[in-house]
Formats: structure tokens, sequence, C-alpha cells
């Protein structure tokens, strides 16, 4: 085979191979994804369906409730009341005997699926239902009220529109009615569809036989007692394979086209060029190749002979260049001064220095004033530095920093003391980064915000260490190398300081000077943002409202310095009960807002126990003042709080922040040192109160009394249901 076959195979099998396994792999993954995004989907729906039917099972049980709590001659008309609203489609009253006393009509047949409690998966369903027995003063049961929704195949195609898939609700023997999309398939489909649900445990996900549809199962559950099975159709992007495959044969059809002209422009003789190059590598700069052709080899000559006839004009400005180079680094000063970038600012003194010097390999680190070291921000030519910590003091680089002493050399002759991690070269010039001196040492609007250092530690005269590693072309950096650097990182502090003081200001403009919380300004950001998060991965927000009671009479007391004590020492007791990804606001005076993440009701309503016990069981200590006669004083607070949930509670963080807050009133009304949970997101919903347990794990409300499971009165009122203004 000749050379110029030999590289056309070459150049195909290197292109198109990768072009051919990058086709398959992408295709495989184009599968994968469709299927992927299917589930999805259906996990989606999942989530939206269980939402959907524990909102209708929370608006039945309020229906019941309020049919309870009537006065028994007036049920009749509240029922009725209930149903033209649209919160029941039926309300039954019944005797402790079972016998009809009251009802609307058009009572739904049977059976019904109680919201209380998950029905059998294969048991059929006609009605939605929530059971509240009456008791009479002594806590007998006196009769029951039910409420029921009817499950017909327009509460189903409300449901599939809902949650954007095709909904069917199992009715016995595998049976049941269906409701979809505009696109719900033929009835082999839906038979497909519920073949596969048979095969299904739990809440799993499968795909029909041959492919049709993905079928997920949704309950029955406690709280979602309908036996739902979700389907969709397969998201498969037929199109982007033909996309694939048309792309796969133009680059074959590009690649033959370019190893034909490749391998015809370098099967000609080479050898001058060859040895011209060899001359060149050997140094002498005088080589040159006959232009013989006026092909591409003759072209590649003429540009051999151009590159050796600039290379020897480049060796001669290179002297003078590094000059007007160093002279330009003032210029680049003053620039980086002027921006808010530190790590673009710390590249760019990198490379700056690399070129002024020539070296071909750096480090930027900066002092951490906390720990004491020096930290790795970024290199050139070395391994990752972020990983980089070397205390101050230690090892080359840190007596540089802790001194602020610039250092050149060898490390073969002069051996320095390297500390563990730092780099290993055969030359290197580190210099410090000298710190701006703070106001009344240096001019006058100079920065004046320094972090604290280290307790017990003497702040370096450095903010940080410039390190550069073998100068080309030398055998070590000179003293005109350090000069120059010297001076660029006088002015390259400026601006790293800069930078540090833009971000402390940047800082405290969104936090509370008294606690170090989070202040309003950012509250109002941070909750839109949190809401969009759960909303984007179908998530609960829980929002509490926070409260210290009686307050004001701690400032009419102790004085507003031992109020700032008290605000203070709560702050620091919150952040000692929430995570590290909960957020925490001081929203103005005494109030406060908490955002946590993927918490529900029961979750939010433990972070308020916690916090309460954290308040109530230990009194702050106020320190008297300096000369003062007043004694130190131990102050007992509790604190109220008020729940609220994205999304059960609103649709938008006002409106979660304003139930929360509504909440907070009710837990204020209920005697304090309490919470409350809100309840529904419509203007004039009433606030139901939690009290010191979760309300799964205490007795249930009805009216203004709590029921006792053992017949008997609970053990203190419980105030009304009250809106924000009553």
């Amino acid at each position: 085979m000749t050379l110029r076959g030999r590289l056309t195979t070459a150049f195909l099998a290197v292109v198109l191979g990768p072009v051919l396994l990058g086709a398959v792999f992408v295709g495989g993954t184009l599968a994968t994804v469709g299927a992927h995004r299917s589930a999805e989907r259906l996990t989606i729906a999942a989530n939206t369906v269980r939402t959907s039917v524990g909102a209708l099972c929370r608006q039945l049980h309020a229906a019941a409730d309020a049919v309870a709590v009537t006065d028994p001659t007036l049920r009749p008309g509240a029922a009725g009341q209930l149903v033209a609203h649209g919160l029941a489609d039926a309300v039954l009253v019944t005797g402790a005997d079972g016998a009809v006393q009251a009802g609307t009509p058009r009572q739904p047949a049977g059976p019904w699926a109680d919201c209380s409690a998950a029905a059998p998966a294969d048991a059929p369903a006609r009605a939605l239902a929530v059971r509240v027995e009456l008791r009479d003063p002594d806590g007998r049961p006196i009769g029951a009220v039910t409420a029921t929704q009817v499950l017909d195949l327009a509460f189903l195609s409300r449901l599939a529109a809902t949650i954007g898939t095709e909904v069917t609700l199992l009715g016995g023997a595998g049976g049941g009615r269906t409701a979809g999309t505009p696109s719900t398939e033929n009835l082999r489909s839906r038979e497909a569809v519920l073949a596969t649900a048979a095969r299904l445990t739990g809440d799993g996900t499968a795909r029909t036989d041959g492919g049709g549809r993905y079928v997920r199962r949704v309950g029955p559950s406690p709280g979602q007692p309908l036996p739902l099975v979700l389907s969709v159709a397969p998201d498969d992007p037929a199109a982007l394979y033909a996309v694939l495959i048309g792309a796969v044969l133009l680059a074959g059809g590009c690649a033959v086209v370019a190893a034909r002209r490749l391998a015809g422009s370098t099967t000609r003789p080479l050898a001058e060029l060859a040895r011209a190059v060899d001359r060149v590598a050997d140094g002498d700069l005088e080589a040159r190749v006959p232009v013989r052709t006026c092909d591409e080899v003759g072209r590649l000559a003429g540009a051999f002979n151009r590159m050796t006839r600039e290379t020897q004009s480049y060796v001669q400005a290179l002297t003078t260049s590094r000059d007007q180079l160093r002279g330009h680094l003032a210029v680049l000063g003053d620039t980086l001064a002027s921006t808010h970038d530190l790590p673009g600012i710390l590249r760019v003194i990198l490379r700056s220095a690399l070129a002024t010097t020539g070296a071909r390999a750096g480090l930027v680190l900066l002092v951490d004033p906390r720990a004491a070291t020096l930290v790795g921000q970024c290199a050139e030519g070395l391994d990752d530095p972020t990983a980089l910590r070397i205390p101050l003091g230690s090892g080359l680089l840190g007596r540089v920093a802790a001194t602020g002493e610039p250092c050149r050399g060898r490390v073969d002759r002069d051996r320095p003391r390297l500390a563990a991690g730092e780099p290993r070269r055969g030359t290197y010039v580190a210099v410090p980064f000298a710190a701006p001196a703070p106001a009344g040492d240096g001019p006058p609007g100079g920065p004046v915000t320094r972090a604290p250092f280290a307790p017990g530690v003497a702040a370096p005269p450095a903010l940080g260490v410039l390190a550069l590693y073998d100068r080309l072309g030398s055998d070590e950096f000179d003293d005109a190398d350090l000069a120059t650097l010297r001076t660029f990182a006088e002015r390259a502090a400026v601006a790293v300081d800069n930078v540090r003081v833009h971000e402390e200001v940047q800082r405290l403009s969104l936090t509370d000077p008294l606690t170090g919380l989070w202040n309003y300004r950012y509250l109002k950001d941070s909750i839109r943002r949190e809401v969009e998060r759960a909303s984007r991965f179908g998530r609960m927000l829980s929002v509490l409202a926070l409260d210290l009671d009686r307050f004001k009479d701690v400032n009419d007391t102790y004085g507003h310095a031992a109020g700032d004590v008290v605000l203070a020492e709560f702050a620091r007791r919150i952040r000692g009960v929430i995570r590290e990804v909960d957020l925490a606001f001081r929203q103005g005076g005494e109030e406060f807002v908490l955002l946590l993440p993927e918490t529900d009701a029961r979750g939010a309503a433990t972070v308020a126990e916690r916090l309460g016990a954290a308040i109530r069981n230990k009194p702050v200590v106020v320190a008297a003042a300096p000369g003062s006669a007043v004694p130190p004083a131990l102050i007992e607070m509790t604190v109220s709080v008020g729940i609220a949930v994205y999304p059960d509670h609103g649709g938008t963080g006002q409106r979660v922040l304003a139930a929360a807050d509504d909440a907070l009133y009710a837990a204020k009304a209920a005697g304090k040192d309490t919470y409350r949970v809100a309840s529904g997101e419509m203007p004039g919903e009433m606030v139901v109160a939690t009290g010191a347990g979760s309300p799964e794990d205490g007795p249930p409300w009805v009216g203004n009394r709590q029921v006792d499971p053992s017949g008997g009165a609970s053990c203190g009122p419980h105030p009304p249901r009250q809106s924000r203004g009553g």
C-alpha cells in the first residue's frame, strides 16, 4: 500500500471510528433519556395525584366538621350550603343507630372510599367519603356526619387534565373507568395498561407489552384511598434518530474528502524540509528550503522560510518587548484595582507575571485569616492548587507571607525548607501581596475593613503570595524579575483588598447587624427563590413566623441593651436548631422567619417544638453594665410560632408568608409559648392549631373542644379557629 493509501486509511479510522461510536452512544442515550423522561412525568403526576386527592379529603373533612359543629336544627341548611358552594357533592347525617337524620339529595351510590384508610387494591369505589362522629357533652357517640365526592368520569377527566396523563380508577377484577388527555389511545391500549398495572406492586413503573405506554400505580394508601393507574405515551425522539444517521453519513463523506486531500498534500518529497527543520532545531536560523513547486509543499517551504526570517526578528525584539511589557504592568495594576471578580483578578495576575518573566509555572495563594494559613487559589503548569494549605511561617511560601520579604533562588543549590504540598521545582521566585494599611496608618480613603485574624496570632504583613517557577531560557530568576514582581504585587494587593472589602460590604447589606441573621431585604429574594425551586422539583417548603412573647416587657423592665442581648441569644439558639440548608431571617424587632426547604408540616412542627424548648428551658443571662448597681438578670423567654407550607397554604411566597403570619396570630391568641399550623389558601380561611404535638399524634379538634379518646374532655380549652382579622 502506498503512503497516500496508508494516510487515507489511518485518517478515516481515526475520524470515523469515534464518530460511529459516538453515534451509537448518542442513540442509546436518546432512548434512555426518553424512558427517563416518561418515568419522571409519571413520578410528578403521582405526586400531584396524591396532593390533589389529599386536598379533596381535607376539603371533605372540613365540610363534615362544619356540619358537625352546627346546631342540629340547622344542619340540613348548612349541608345544603356546603354542597351549593361545591365543597362536597353530598352530605349525610345519621344517628347512633345508623338512621338518616338529615342529608342532601342525590346521595352517591356505594361503595365509598374512606379517606382515613386505604381500600383494597381491587375494591370498586363510586365516591370519596369522610366520616366525622357526633358526640354528646359526655363523649358518647350520638351519630355521624359523612361528606362525599362522586368519582365519576368528570372527576377523572379533571384529574387527568391537571396532571397531563391518562388516569384509570380501578374497580373490581382489574376493570375500571378511564379518563385522559385528548391523546388517549384506543380500547386495546387501555386493556394493555390495565394488564400491566395488574402486574405492578406498590408505586412501581412499567411499560406495556409492545412499548405502547408507560404505566404507574398510585395507591391506595392512607390519605389517598383510590386505586389509580397513571399512563403516558413514550417520549421516543424518532426524528432525532434520522438526524443522527444523516449527520453520521455527512461526517463520513467529509472525512473521505479530507483524507484524500491530506494524503495528497503530504506524500510529496519532504526530505529537504526535514533537513532544514533539523538545522533550525540545532539553532541555525539561517537555514532555508528551496521552493521548487507551487503546490502545498512549495507553499509550506515558503512559509518555513518566512518563519525562520520572522524568528530572527522576534529573537532580536524579545529583549525590547520585555522591557515594554514591564512598563505596561502599571496600567494593568490600575485596571485590576477597578474590578470585583477575585478569581478573574488572580488569573490575570498570574498570567501577566508568567508572561513578564517567562516562567513555566506559577501559583497564587491568599491568607486565610481565621485559620492562619495560606490557601491555594489558582495555578498554571501545576496540579490543582485548591487543596494546598500552608501554615504561616512554615516552608518557603509560608515564611514569605509571615515576614513580607520576597525571595528567589535554586532548589538544588539553596535547599530551602519546603512545607508539605509545596511545588518542588528547579528555580523559584516568591513575592508577597503587601496588605494596604488601614485608615489612620495610610492615605485617606483607603480600605478600612479587615477580616478578623486567628486568636493569639499576629496579622501578617501580606494578603497572599505570588510564586513562579522554572524560568525559560535562563538558569534562574534575576534581580530585575524580583523588582518587577514586587512592583506588580503591590498593585495586585490593592485589587485583591478592594474585592474583599466589596464582598464584605455586600454581605453586610444583606445581614442584620445585631443577630448576624439575614435581613428582610434578603428574605424577599430568598422566599421567591425557594418557592420557585420547590415548584420546579415538586417539593414542599415550610415557613415559620417567630415572635418572642412579651418582649416589650423585657425592654421596659431591663432596658433596650438587655433586649439586644435577648435577641442575639435567640438568634444563636435558632442556629443550633436548624439545618445548614435552612435559612433564618430577622424580619424586624422581635419577629423572625425561618425557611425550611423540603420540609412538610410535621417536620416544621418538630422544629417549632425544639425551638420552643430551647428558648423555654434555659433563661437568658443578661450581665450588669460596668459600674451599674443593677445585678445580672435571668430573663425567662418563650416564643410563639406560626407555620405555613408551600404549596398547601399558598401558591406564592408572599401568600405562604402571610399564612404563617396568620398562624402566628392564632398562636398568640392561644396563650403564647406554642405553635399553630395554617390551613387553606382561600381568603378568609380559618387557622387550625396543632398544639404541642403534631396533628397525626394527637386527637382531632372539633369546634372549640378537643376530643379525648378515653371519653373525657381535653386538659384545657382551645380557642376557636379565626382569621387574621378575627
